[in-house]
Parts: structure tokens; C-alpha cells; sequence
């Protein structure tokens, strides 16, 4: 039997991909596996069976397994309840939902939820990369930033998510790149072009709003001001700009951005458009919040 000094085995499932570590004691990460393998993809009652599959050696090595990510949904492993706002590792910690039957402990974390005057929001995964993140960074106040099919923008206060905001950025960018007039005027294997997209992102601080903006996108083609190559990158900058204008955040604001290298760049430079610094952060923020966690259930 595993001691509790044993790595610790991370699993990140989401909806189509699956990704876990094993993490020493001390927050080492000794080794990392990616694999095709979300939670759509795995049968009624397969979850236990698909971890070992991908994971069975692994397991066998450690103490306990933490998992956070889409597997904690009503259409995952088990259901587990989101943890409502203001939180904290300690609240986290306090509502992870255990497998019952699992051979090994098995923990998957909750999630965060919260109310806006009636609008709920909700969050899975990205709340250990936030908690990761505070841990890596050293900041535990601050505007925390997570691109994506829908980018999360997280306020901390004294370690603890106090509320957050969800954009579907992503999905809006996908939807008027392959399914709208726009995807007849637009290359999408063209390489990134820096001018067109902060041109894009300055748009979207024009009055009139996302909807008459990309319209204004197709204008700008048949007028020969925006070509095939360029459209992409100015429409990406559209989308991440109208983002940012909700999102509205001060100029002095402390901002960690948590993501994959190419997106979290793009926020990056669209920040900067609006004058706000940030700093980067990537895949190794999940690692750092699910060993921070574990850390405090030992």
C-alpha cells in the first residue's frame, strides 16, 4: 500500500482531452501523459476502468488521486457539487466529492459557482489553475485570466476567489470563422498577423458593439481594406477585444494570464492595447493547484 509520502496522482479531465501527472511531495512534477480520452468519450460506468488504462501504473504508486475538470459534471465520473463564492483552498477542500467504490482514494474537486443579481456562473478546472497560479506567482490578489472556448476572468482577494466572470469567446470566434458569411473571406491556415489583430482589438473599443463589428469585418473585405489572410487575425482580435471591453479592467490592474503559450500571448498583446500589463502562466499552474490541495488535506 502507498504511503501518504507517495506522488501524488493529478488527473485534469475535460470534455474531449485527459491529462495527468505525478507529483512528488515537495510539488515536483516527476512525469506528465496527455491523451484523447474526455469524458465524451468514455462509456455509462467506464471512468474507473479508462484511469486505469491510462493511469493503472501510476495509481498503483500513489496514496490518493485528485481530479478536477468536466469529470465532476452531471455527465462525468460523479457529480460534484460546485462550491459557491468566496472560496478558498479550505472550502475546496471541505466539498471534494470521494468515490465511493473506487479501489484507491479518489477525490474530484468541485468546482466554483456564484450569482451576479440573478445570473449564475459557473467554473470546472479552472479554479485549481487559479489557485495554481497564486501559488506560483506569489499573488494572491488580482485579476487571474483564463482564455478559452469560454475565458474565465477570476478576482482573488487574500487567496480566495471572490467572484468571476465568464465570456464565450472562443465559441463566438469559432462560430463566425467556419459557420458565418465570414468564413468565405477568411484563410483560416494563415500565419497570425500582429497589425491586423490589435486593428481588430482597437475596433472592438468602438461604439456599436460585437454584432455590428463583425459585420463591419465583411465591409472592410469587399472594399479591399482587409484581405483572406489578414481577416483571421483581425477577427480574433474582435472577439478577445469585445472580451476585454465587458471585462473592463483598470489600467492598473494585476493581471495573470493562465493558458496555453499562443493564446495567452494574444491576451497578452490585447492588454496591452488597453494598457494593462500581465504576466503568463501555463499548463504547470493545474499541477501547482491540485499538490497545493493535497498539501492541505494532509
Amino acid at each position: 500500500m502507498p504511503s501518504p509520502s507517495s506522488p501524488l496522482l493529478a488527473i485534469d479531465w475535460g470534455t474531449s482531452s485527459l491529462r495527468g501527472a505525478r507529483i512528488a511531495a515537495d510539488g515536483q512534477v516527476l512525469e506528465q501523459r496527455g491523451l484523447a480520452r474526455g469524458i465524451l468519450s468514455v462509456p455509462g460506468g467506464g471512468f474507473e476502468a479508462v484511469l486505469d488504462e491510462c493511469f493503472g501504473d501510476w495509481r498503483a504508486q500513489s496514496a490518493r488521486c485528485l481530479v478536477s475538470g468536466m469529470a465532476g459534471s452531471r455527465q462525468g465520473w460523479l457529480e460534484a457539487p460546485y462550491c459557491p463564492c468566496p472560496a478558498g483552498f479550505a472550502e475546496l477542500a471541505a466539498q471534494l466529492a470521494w468515490v465511493p467504490g473506487a479501489r484507491s482514494p479518489v477525490a474530484i474537486v468541485p468546482g466554483l459557482s456564484m450569482d451576479q443579481g440573478g445570473l449564475p456562473d459557473v467554473m470546472r478546472g479552472e479554479e485549481v489553475q487559479i489557485f495554481g497560479a497564486m501559488r506560483l506567482s506569489g499573488q494572491a490578489d488580482g485579476l487571474f485570466v483564463l482564455p478559452g472556448t469560454h475565458s474565465k476572468w477570476a478576482r482573488a482577494e487574500a487567496g480566495r476567489v471572490t467572484g468571476f466572470r465568464s465570456f464565450m469567446t472562443g465559441e463566438v470566434y469559432a462560430l463566425l470563422s467556419q459557420h458565418s458569411i465570414l468564413a468565405r473571406t477568411l484563410n483560416a491556415e494563415a500565419p497570425f498577423d500582429e497589425a491586423a489583430f490589435v486593428q481588430g482589438v482597437a475596433r472592438a473599443r468602438d461604439a456599436g458593439g460585437l454584432l455590428h463589428h463583425a459585420f463591419g469585418a465583411r465591409a472592410l473585405t469587399l472594399f479591399g481594406q482587409l484581405d483572406a489572410d489578414r481577416m483571421a487575425s483581425y477577427l480574433s482580435g474582435l472577439v478577445i477585444g469585445a472580451e476585454l471591453h465587458g471585462a473592463a479592467p483598470r489600467s492598473d490592474a494585476s493581471v495573470v494570464l493562465i493558458g496555453s503559450e499562443l493564446l495567452a500571448a494574444r491576451y497578452a498583446l490585447a492588454l496591452e492595447v488597453h494598457g494593462v500589463a500581465s504576466r503568463r502562466l501555463g499548463a504547470e499552474a493545474t499541477w501547482a493547484g491540485l499538490h497545493a490541495l493535497a498539501r492541505i488535506l494532509d
